[in-house]
């Protein structure tokens, strides 16, 4: 067998598990849950959770993207699967600041995780 033919199956091989990995992560279903809380307090603050649904009400009004922040740390962006798309605020508005159980379909790319939200609720209280 050449090199070239050899090289050539080495590709085909890496691109076909190329495509299964990627394919494999595309909207999956999961349920997830977190607090509401805007995206730039997430990042640039380092918050577990939000200071205030206040703040996070007025983080949002002023056009941060709310996010859903998990206890270990992800950072889940909401969008929508439609074309065009919008933004998904209103949809996570009356939550900002609580804790929430999501569930939806699940993409991932470059490090990022998004999330197409399907329902949504306050998480129940825990005894």
């Amino acid at each position: 067998m050449s090199i070239q033919r050899i090289a050539r199956v080495v590709i085909a091989v890496g691109a076909f598990a190329a495509l299964l990995a990627t394919a494999s992560d595309a909207g999956k279903s999961v349920s997830v849950n977190g607090y509401v809380l805007d995206s730039a307090c997430a990042f640039t603050k380092g918050l577990t959770k939000p200071i205030s649904a206040q703040c996070a009400q007025a983080c949002a009004k002023a056009g941060s993207p709310l996010v859903i922040l998990t206890d270990n740390g992800n950072i889940y962006w909401p969008i929508s699967d439609t074309t065009p798309s919008a933004s998904q605020n209103g949809k996570l508005m009356p939550f900002a600041g609580e804790r929430v159980t999501t569930s939806g379909k699940v993409y991932t790319r470059g490090g990022s995780t998004a999330i197409v939200i399907e329902k949504i609720a306050a998480e129940a209280a825990k005894n």
